[in-house]
């Protein structure tokens, strides 16, 4: 029986902040997938099923192109007209364009070359866990700890200098946090732009030894290289951020997951993927069938447009058991919270270390490490929020 989902949630349960919201899950549980009617009319589809949504990431009849999304899930625009993906930024391309911007960069963040940053990504969180300690016993641990580090790592990667990483940190919260008008967004995404634009001029007249560097000895354009920046920037700084501090809090409020963590490192590995799948900060992308396709026993028409719930995906009972429970010993693994096929997350070992470093460490130096506050007091990202998380967690330790 075919099942409509009227809207999407622009809230989650009170006192569930890292379950999906309630009409997402119950969904699910109905179908995997349902109608979507979107603001202005169009009728598409939900995806909140593991399978599906794995199957449209790696099927090329749906497209990634950025002037096919027409239909926002929320608001609507009218008759709007969506123009193409700015040259470099590259997740928003189907074939062969996006391979053109993404192949030069593919060798840079393998998982060897990302494992050799693990000595550096070491000494980055010990020096903010050091800061942290002299500056306690409490402290906001997404300013002093989930924020800077992946943010460091990124910026060193890419050649920008640490004295400017205020200048995109903002503008990007801007761009994922979900509580900007568009005002604040073009202004942000101007600035972001205009910054990157000096940088690549910069790294053409003086190339050091860094990823932005590099591709200026390619056939890429200034225009090309900013917007291959900007997603390498965005990317590789905010979900990472998330990560850690969601992360963080739901260790928190599962003391049996923290304790096993602490006592057993060999653990940290799966339980870094096992959080990926738990809280799955990037919580859905839209695509658009280029043709006719067939599609768990329905047929989605050329043009239409499918969202990808990826957390209700990664909480799908067909392929987890128990998958509302964080469990870091977990053996069904394979979530989908890098998304899959070509467009899988770049940065994702990159990710993954920072996570398997950061983590730990930050447990093991704070044994008595808890919120400083209620937990229903947590300020978390909204649910419109393209990636979510939480905006400030307060903590505190023993001294």
């Amino acid at each position: 029986m075919e099942h409509t989902v009227p809207t999407l949630p622009t809230a989650r349960q009170p006192g569930c902040p890292f379950d999906p919201p309630k009409e997402l899950i119950d969904a699910r549980e109905h179908s995997p997938i349902s109608r979507f009617p979107f603001p202005d009319g169009h009728q598409g589809w939900l995806i909140t099923g593991y399978d599906l949504a794995r199957s449209v990431l790696a099927d090329s009849r749906f497209s990634s192109r950025k002037e096919l999304m027409r239909h926002h899930p929320l608001i609507d625009y009218g008759d709007i007209e969506v123009p193409p993906a700015p040259p470099g930024e590259f997740i928003l391309m189907d074939e062969p364009q996006h391979s053109r911007y993404r192949k030069p960069l593919v060798g840079k963040f393998t998982v060897r070359r990302m494992r050799l940053l693990t000595e550096r990504v070491e000494q980055i969180t010990a020096d903010h866990l050091d800061a942290m300690e002299k500056a306690g016993p409490s402290a906001d641990l997404v300013t002093a700890f989930a924020k800077p580090i992946p943010s460091i790592v990124i910026c060193e990667l890419l050649g920008v200098p640490y004295e400017d990483r205020g200048r995109f940190q903002n503008q990007i919260d801007k761009f994922l946090g979900g509580e900007s008008s568009d005002e604040d967004l073009i202004a942000a995404y101007t600035g972001v732009q205009n910054y990157l634009a000096e940088l690549v001029a910069a790294k053409r007249a003086n190339p050091t030894d860094d990823v932005l560097s590099d591709l200026t000895d390619s056939d890429l354009t200034d225009e090309e290289l900013r917007g291959m920046a900007l997603i390498l920037l965005s990317a590789g700084f905010d979900t990472t951020a998330n990560m850690l501090a969601l992360g963080t809090f739901a260790l928190l409020q599962n003391p049996a997951q923290l304790a096993a963590l602490r006592a057993e490192p060999a653990l940290t590995d799966g339980a870094v993927e096992e959080l990926l799948r738990y809280l799955t900060v990037v919580k859905m992308l839209q695509r658009t069938a280029l043709e006719d396709v067939e599609l768990g026993g329905y047929t989605i028409k050329a043009g239409t447009t499918v969202i990808l719930s990826y957390n209700t995906a990664n909480r799908d009972p067909e392929r987890f058991t128990d998958p509302h429970v964080l469990d870091l010993r977990r053996q069904d693994g394979g979530h989908l919270a890098f998304g899959h096929g070509i467009h899988q997350c770049l940065g994702q070992q990159l990710a993954r270390v920072e996570m398997r470093v950061a983590l730990p460490a930050l447990l093991n130096r704070f044994p008595t490490l808890r919120l400083a506050v209620p937990a229903e007091e947590v300020a978390l990202r909204p649910e419109v929020a393209d990636v979510y998380g939480v905006k400030s967690l307060p903590v505190t330790w023993d001294v």
